[in-house]
C-alpha cells in the first residue's frame, strides 16, 4: 500500500460534529487547528480539497434553535445563514496563511455524467492557483431525495474524489475508526486499523446516525468507502476532535481505520 505522505491529492471531510459544539455553536478552537494543519499540509506540497457538512449546524446555532428541523422550509433557512457563516469563517482563517479557498455547492444533479465535466474543470483550475475548493451540497435548493439530495457529504465526499483523481479520501468524524463492536456501549471494543473489504461482517458493525447535529452514522462512512474502492481510492476514517493527529497520518503512525483494496 503505497505510503499516506506519498499521496499527493486529498480530500477531506469534515463533519458538523467536528465543526461544532453539541450547542450546534461554532467550536473556534477546533476549527482554527483544521484551518493551520490544512494549511500547513497544503503547503508541505499536498493538493487539498475540503468536503465541508455545517452549514445546517451552523444555521442552528445562528437562529438559536436546539433541534434540527425537521420541515425542508427549516433544513432550506437554516443552511442558506449557515452556509454564508462557514465560507465567512473558511475564507477569514486560511486568509491568515495567505490561501484563498473557493466555495462550490453541488447537487445530484449537476454531478450526472453531462455535467460532472464542468465540476471537474472548475476544480482543476482552483487547484492549479493553489485554491483549496471547500465543497459542500447545496441544501438551500436540494429538497428532492430522488432527483437532487446526495443525501450526506460521507458519499459527496467520495464522488468527489472520483471526481477530482484523488490520491486518498479522509473523513474525520466523531468516532475514531471502526470498531469491532460499538464502543459507546462495549469498554472492551477494539479499534480495526485495516479494512480490505466491505463485506456483510463489517456492515454489520455499522451503527446508526450520529449527533443530533449531523445525519451520518456508520453505515454512511461504508458507503462512502465501497464508492471510493470503485475508483482504487483509499479511504481513512479518523477522529476530527484533535485536527493535529493528520500529521500523525501523514508521518506513518497508525491513525483510525485505512481502508485499502490493496493488502500489500
Amino acid at each position: 500500500m503505497k505510503k499516506i505522505s506519498d499521496r499527493k491529492r486529498i480530500v477531506i471531510k469534515v463533519g458538523t460534529s467536528t465543526l461544532t459544539h453539541r450547542t450546534g455553536m461554532l467550536n473556534i478552537r477546533r476549527v482554527e487547528q483544521l484551518v493551520k494543519t490544512l494549511a500547513d499540509l497544503q503547503n508541505s506540497g499536498h493538493e487539498v480539497i475540503l468536503v465541508s457538512s455545517g452549514a445546517i449546524g451552523l444555521g442552528m446555532g445562528k437562529l438559536g434553535l436546539r433541534e434540527r428541523p425537521k420541515d425542508t422550509p427549516g433544513k432550506q433557512a437554516c443552511a442558506a445563514v449557515g452556509q454564508c457563516e462557514l465560507m465567512y469563517l473558511y475564507d477569514n482563517l486560511f486568509a491568515e496563511y495567505s490561501i484563498s479557498v473557493a466555495q462550490m455547492l453541488l447537487t445530484k444533479y449537476v454531478l450526472l455524467e453531462d455535467r460532472r465535466k464542468n465540476v471537474e474543470n472548475a476544480m482543476e483550475r482552483l487547484i492549479s492557483h493553489r485554491v483549496i475548493p471547500v465543497i459542500n451540497e447545496n441544501d438551500t435548493v436540494a429538497i428532492d431525495e430522488l432527483e437532487l439530495e446526495v443525501g450526506e457529504n460521507d458519499s459527496l465526499a467520495a464522488i468527489v474524489a472520483d471526481i477530482a483523481k484523488a490520491d486518498l479520501l479522509i473523513i474525520m468524524s466523531d468516532i475514531d475508526g471502526l470498531y469491532d463492536k460499538d464502543p459507546h456501549t462495549y469498554e472492551d471494543a477494539k479499534l480495526i486499523p485495516v479494512v480490505h473489504e466491505i463485506t456483510d461482517e463489517i456492515k454489520a458493525l455499522a451503527g446508526g446516525a450520529g449527533t443530533k447535529l449531523g445525519t451520518g452514522g456508520m453505515i454512511t462512512k461504508l458507503n462512502a468507502v465501497e464508492i471510493a474502492y470503485k475508483s482504487d481510492i483509499d479511504v481513512v476514517l479518523m477522529n476530527g476532535q484533535h485536527p493535529k493527529t493528520l500529521y500523525d497520518l501523514f508521518d506513518g503512525k497508525s491513525v483510525g481505520t485505512i481502508f485499502s483494496k490493496n493488502e500489500d
